[in-house]
């Protein structure tokens, strides 16, 4: 223990650019218009596994390239799977969040907590504060400082074990969340690569993703408990040695730390949103019911079925009548055209994404294009499958060199956009289902999250452990978030070789491993 305490010590004074990820996919295009010139001009190409037909990679510096590159600008960006997916789920959202509900959610998860259990409780409830996308970080974060310090612990402690319970376990939810919805459908669109039909749902992952949370949340606990802990402690005390004050950063917190407390008017908003989400639920569920019904797929499949892969519509219809309940009762929703108001002011902090989506399209669409994505696939599952090294190497493989660029790439959706048309298709002719290739991508997409300077809530985290330590640096943060950061990836892949050995199902509808 000593020694990693020293280590951390270390890493504390050595702490102190890519591009913006749409001048990353800008570059990235024109780098693609290189290579898929000379890979032509090198005649690269592959045999189909499906139907034994030559896949040969083209050009786009060619008169169909460009052609192709002008004619269908529009199009790539308008038919862009996630688009639509992310625009729908946000209408509910956005009233959910700006009604207030989610906020008030996440208080009351913490307000009357058992000192023991603090940390368990801070950890679980940062999983579940994901369905509220990035203002998770906004709300968790000085929510976690304010409950330590309500029990007389480091309030630094508390926002990092808040910091790395959403940013960490950024894919573990016990809740469906946006971020599912958009994943799921960069997932059905690589796997079109191999099979054009193969549907991927925003519940494909749900098994894995429910038990992940737990598991997540247990980690954290101990790590923090045992270790985090005592580094804090061992920081105060060099402070103190050192002869440093660190008294006024302290005050300024108290006073622009909220109240975990919840008002009347928000405990009814609370219950009327609990009745709405229970009657909601029940009549979706007695709409299903029924063997003849629409909801239903071909003979009354239920997995197979128009209500579990428009999910995400019925997902967006229940922050909206959740968020509209309790903003009646606070006082937030007055009137009918209050509801569309949310919906903008949601949308208006969702205009980064869809700006970033038309890079992204773009690329995905001369990807496709030139079949070099295929051809990698191809000839990566060859490789694979002639060198006879275990699919569970090739797992950690994945893991490791995912985990490794997203420190450098932190936008889960870009980065899936770029690496899955290639993953995806490759261990599809491994026979490892998407689903399956998806679940890896959970794993190595979270993890590094909390110890990347690159993430502009690792800035915010830091922000706040200033409040208390206001000497506080990059590595002072990474120093703390670092040993978390390790024991999660470290878990998490156990428990998903674990789970693909027993040959559990990742998500409803998904298949056996």
């Amino acid at each position: 223990m000593a020694i990693t305490l020293r280590v951390l010590g270390v890493i504390e004074r050595a702490g102190n650019r890519l591009p913006h990820p749409f001048w990353l996919f800008v570059i990235l295009s024109g780098f693609l218009l290189v290579l898929s010139w000379a890979l032509t001009a090198a005649d690269v190409s592959a045999e189909s596994p499906t139907d034994g037909a030559t896949v040969a990679v083209r050009s786009l510096i060619s008169d169909d390239g460009v052609t192709m590159m002008l004619d269908d600008l529009i199009e790539n960006y308008a038919a862009f799977p996630p688009l639509g997916v992310v625009l729908v789920v946000m209408l509910g959202v956005s009233v959910a969040d700006k009604a207030g509900l989610l906020t008030a959610m996440l208080r009351a998860a913490l307000a009357r907590v058992p000192v023991r259990a603090v940390t368990f409780m801070i950890a679980l409830t940062g999983m579940i504060a994901h369905v509220a996308s990035d203002a998770a970080f906004v709300v968790m974060i000085p929510l976690g400082a304010i409950a330590y310090r309500s029990i007389g612990r480091s309030p630094v402690l508390g926002a990092v074990v808040a910091f790395v319970s959403v940013s960490g376990g950024h894919a573990a939810s016990p809740l469906v969340t946006p971020s599912d919805a958009t994943l799921a459908a960069l997932t059905t669109a690589a796997a079109g690569t191999i099979d054009p039909d193969y549907a991927v749902t925003p519940v494909a992952n749900y098994f894995f993703s429910l038990a992940s949370s737990v598991v997540l949340a247990l980690v954290v606990t101990l790590v923090a408990e045992t270790l985090l802990s005592r580094r804090v402690a061992q920081m105060a005390a060099d402070d103190e040695a050192a002869g440093h004050d660190e008294a006024q950063g302290h005050d300024d917190a108290e006073e622009e730390l909220p109240d975990l407390s919840l008002g009347a008017d928000e405990r009814r908003g609370l219950r009327a949103a609990g009745y709405t989400a229970l009657a909601l639920v029940l009549a979706i569920a007695a709409a299903a019911l029924p063997a003849g019904s629409p909801l239903r797929g071909e003979h009354g499949a239920v997995i197979d079925s128009p209500l579990v892969h428009n999910v995400a519509v019925f997902l967006s219809l229940l922050f909206l009548a959740t968020g509209v309940a309790y903003g009646r009762a606070v006082g937030a929703v007055r009137e009918p055209r209050d509801v569309p108001d949310l919906m903008a002011q949601g949308l208006r902090e969702l205009a980064p994404i869809l700006v970033l989506f038309f890079a992204i399209s773009q690329f995905l669409a001369y990807f496709k294009w030139t079949g070099i994505g295929e051809v990698m696939a191809i000839s990566g599952a060859r490789l694979l499958d002639s060198s006879g090294v275990p699919l569970t190497l090739v797992f950690v493989g994945v893991i490791l060199v995912v985990s490794v660029m997203n420190l450098v790439l932190t936008s889960g959706s870009a980065m899936w956009a770029l690496i899955g048309p290639v993953f995806v298709p490759m261990l599809m002719l491994l026979d490892v289902a998407p689903e399956t290739t998806w679940a890896l991508f959970r794993i190595a997409d979270s993890c590094t999250n909390a110890i990347t300077p690159m993430s502009p809530y690792f800035v915010l985290c830091l922000g706040f452990v200033r409040r208390y330590r206001p000497r506080a640096g990059i590595g002072t943060l990474m120093s703390l978030t670092l040993p978390v950061s390790v024991s999660m990836l470290a878990v998490w892949t156990v428990l998903f070789l674990g789970w693909y050995a027993l040959g559990i199902p990742f998500g409803p509808g998904a298949p056996t491993p």
